[in-house]
């Protein structure tokens, strides 16, 4: 069986990597756009059955060397002293146990897949078309690549994120919804100055707006800018820069957060020398079906849920492992169709678990005023002390203890 899977980011590495322990048989390559594996991005959790697909993979000493060091989540008043901490050692904080940067776990998964003999990767390669005929009543899928080559496969995974061009190319656009979270959001990296801890920071703004901070294994800080518009015109102002250039976008966030306070200027006078900025509008994906004929659709591609539900990465080698499983139950010459459906059956009600709706949360966590504020940060101190009092274990300790509940596949019974 030949595989082809678009995206070389989480999700696709770890699918070839379960698809060619699954058999000799299979043969996977992965295309990438970018030339090179790029090895960036932000915080990201590894929670839940994600767990337990890093542990097949024989990861964890690479996810924990890893870390990003980060020993929790806190608060910052308004006169830039922190507050209501979650720390890691206890439970209900949204620092996870184990933190990773999203280019470290996607370079984790891509070192040890690479070393496989039926996995093959193209970097500077993208499908230009996708197209299918018949013969002699066999369904044949083919696809032209950016180099002019065509060439047939026999399942083509779409894991090339949110805005997916393979899913363009083999799913009306009716079959693909996305839902706007009211949220938008830059993210860089700066250099770390000694006001930076190994906490997570929260500086809640005035008008709908939050800086933080995060630590990293690399010497650096991550910063991020975040806004919840409270009415057409401020929604119109983000919005306009949506798909702007990179100078446009930092000339409006400077007007933005410039005067904020806490370390908004220093974050924004370094915003310019990033070499990783990326700036957002948080929407999610949702499909009412991910698969037709030998395509399907994987990962963000699927099911972006956006960072709201800090699950993203986790549920992206969820979803791996699934449908490498299913596809290694399929019989030589095989169609795939029957381990795509059965795929769908049993992992969509996990993802369904994860998707944050339109809720008024991320609005409570960015106040439009200072009454707002100082209700917010009353009830979070008193529910930190809560959490705080009733959380006495050390939670950094637990994932090696943690029991498998993923679904069992006869092809991977042998991996620790």
């Amino acid at each position: 069986m030949r595989v082809i899977i678009s995206g070389a980011g989480i999700a696709g590495p770890t699918a070839a990597y379960f698809l060619a322990k699954a058999g000799r048989h299979i043969d996977v390559t992965i295309l990438e756009k970018a030339p090179r594996l790029l090895a960036h991005g932000q915080n990201v959790d590894i929670e839940d059955q994600a767990i337990d697909v890093i542990k097949k993979m024989g990861l964890m000493e690479q996810v924990r060397r890893y870390n990003t060091t980060e020993e929790g989540t806190q608060f910052i008043s308004p006169k830039g002293k922190p507050f209501a901490p979650f720390p890691v050692t206890g439970a209900g904080g949204p620092t996870s146990e184990l933190e990773i940067l999203r280019g470290d776990l996607a370079l984790i998964t891509y070192e040890v897949t690479k070393e496989l003999p039926n996995v093959h990767f193209r970097f500077g390669t993208t499908i230009k078309r996708v197209f299918s005929s018949k013969q002699d009543g066999d369904e044949l899928d083919r696809f032209e690549l950016s180099d002019g080559k065509t060439e047939s496969f026999d399942a083509l995974i779409a894991a090339d994120g949110q805005w997916s061009k393979t899913r363009s190319m083999c799913f009306p656009e009716s079959a693909v919804s996305v839902v706007d979270m009211g949220v938008y959001a830059a993210y860089f990296t700066v250099l770390k100055t000694a006001n930076d801890n190994k906490y997570w920071n929260l500086y809640q703004a005035l008008d709908s707006k939050i800086i933080g901070t995060r630590p990293d294994p690399h010497g650096t800080t991550r910063a991020m800018f975040t806004c919840v518009p409270r009415n057409a015109a401020q929604k119109k102002s983000w919005e306009d820069i949506k798909r702007a250039d990179r100078l446009t976008q930092e000339k409006h966030i400077a007007k933005e957060y410039s005067s904020l306070g806490w370390e908004a200027k220093r974050l924004v006078d370094a915003m310019p020398q990033s070499p990783d900025f990326y700036f957002q509008c948080l929407q999610q994906i949702r499909m009412p079906y991910w698969h037709t004929s030998r395509v399907i659709c994987m990962g963000d591609a699927a099911f972006c849920p956006t960072p709201l539900a800090g699950m993203g990465a986790s549920l992206a080698l969820m979803s791996a492992y699934y449908l490498a499983g299913e596809m290694s139950k399929l019989q030589d010459g095989e169609h795939p169709r029957r381990a795509f459906a059965a795929y769908e059956s049993v992992f969509r009600p996990l993802v369904n678990q994860h998707l944050p709706d339109q809720s008024a949360g991320p609005k409570l966590l960015h106040p439009a005023g200072r009454v707002h504020r100082w209700v917010f940060q009353r009830l979070i101190t008193v529910v930190a002390w809560i959490v705080g009092r009733m959380s006495p274990a050390d939670k950094k300790n637990t994932a090696e203890k943690r029991h498998s509940t993923l679904m069992s596949y006869l092809a991977f019974e042998k991996m620790e």
